[in-house]
């Protein structure tokens, strides 16, 4: 404990220096791992869509004191309804069913009533096309696309083409890993889930553009004499604005947690979950995208321009040692040049000898 206590002082100080950037063939592989996992939990789970997207039948009532979710799921059964899905909301019961006709809605109602003893009226019924439910996907769809052409937009002014490009990779990246945890998991997807979706983009998009702002600020010192690489800058610039990103996270992180963890579990409040889930990951994943995608690619991505490339050949160059000289005149010259060179310091010193005596 005390060795963790170490670090985390030193990191609040600055004095940990991580290279985010030089271990980026580690982060690939993470992330490489990570996005085959969610690509086949999206092609052999699927996601879960919600009675929103795909059409139904809800039906809702006040939870009766001596009821449980197999209870009422074969109440609903017995009625004749299909694909049921039975949530706690609260002190209320929430069923879907595939999209039902009038009379077999009625038939469900009068089912519920007469097993818990409540009014007919008592029971909330909710029809939703599949039509309708198509036309509130596509709209998502609509949204999720306009959102990222903002966000190219607004990069490419703000900063460049290619922040832009690593900042829309990460976007991308941070998307299908949290859909890929919806499928593994089974969670339903409904509205709730495409808000938390769109609000972890324009997070992981704050935490992207507080990274560049810093790397553009440190690069643009960097001239012809320059002292460290691109690659060096950019590390740097991500070690000052570690410390943020990481208290940015953890303060948005610990409020959603316990909606996640505690509010579903204690207080049952089922219809947050789907938000949750999807705030929950893509603000873990966000952050570590921001810091091990993002940058590293535009690092690599700068590094090929030609005033970079300058920069780092000079340096290298400064760096490497020079084991032989080897003069303008060709090759071998240069023993004899430091062979000549030895032998007229010998005679010098012998010439002296023979002044002194």
């Amino acid at each position: 404990m005390s060795r963790i206590g170490t670090i985390g002082r030193r990191l609040y100080r600055g004095e940990v220096n991580i290279d985010f950037v030089g271990r980026y063939k580690l982060w690939s592989v993470l992330s490489g791992t990570l996005l085959l996992i969610s690509i086949v939990g999206l092609l052999v789970q699927g996601l879960n869509l919600g009675i929103e997207f795909k059409g139904g039948s809800v039906f809702s009532f006040t939870k009766p004191a001596a009821s449980s979710i197999e209870d009422v799921r074969s109440t609903v059964e017995g009625a004749g309804a299909h694909q049921v899905i039975v949530q706690e909301a609260g002190t209320r019961w929430r069923v879907t069913t595939q999209s039902l006709p009038a009379a077999e809605v009625t038939k469900v109602q009068d089912a519920i009533s007469a097993k818990y003893k409540i009014a007919g009226h008592e029971v909330d019924k909710q029809i939703i096309g599949a039509t309708w439910g198509g036309e509130v996907l596509n709209k998502a769809v609509i949204g999720l696309i306009v959102f990222m052409i903002a966000i190219i937009l607004y990069l490419t002014m703000a900063f460049e083409w290619k922040m832009a490009l690593a900042a829309v990779v990460a976007l991308i990246h941070d998307l299908i890993i949290t859909a890929g945890i919806y499928a593994w998991s089974g969670f339903e997807v409904t509205p709730a889930t495409m808000l938390g979706f769109l609000t972890i983009l324009g997070y992981s998009l704050y935490d992207a553009v507080v990274v560049f702002d810093m790397i553009k600020e440190v690069t643009a010192k960097l001239g012809t004499t320059a002292k460290m690489t691109y690659t060096e800058a950019a590390n740097n610039a991500l070690n000052h604005t570690l410390i943020r990103s990481l208290n940015t996270s953890l303060v948005a992180i610990l409020p959603v947690a316990a909606i996640l963890f505690i509010g579903t579990t204690l207080f049952g409040a089922g219809t947050l979950k789907d938000l949750s889930l999807a705030l929950f990951v893509g603000m873990i994943v966000g952050t570590y995208s921001s810091l091990c995608v993002a940058t590293p690619l535009l690092v690599n991505l700068k590094e090929r321009e030609p005033k970079y490339m300058a920069i780092a050949k000079r340096l290298a160059g400064k760096s490497s040692p020079v084991k032989d000289a080897v003069p303008a005149g060709g090759k071998g010259k240069g023993k004899e040049h430091a062979a000549a060179t030895t032998g007229s310091a010998n005679g010098a010193v012998a010439t002296d000898k023979r002044k002194k005596r």
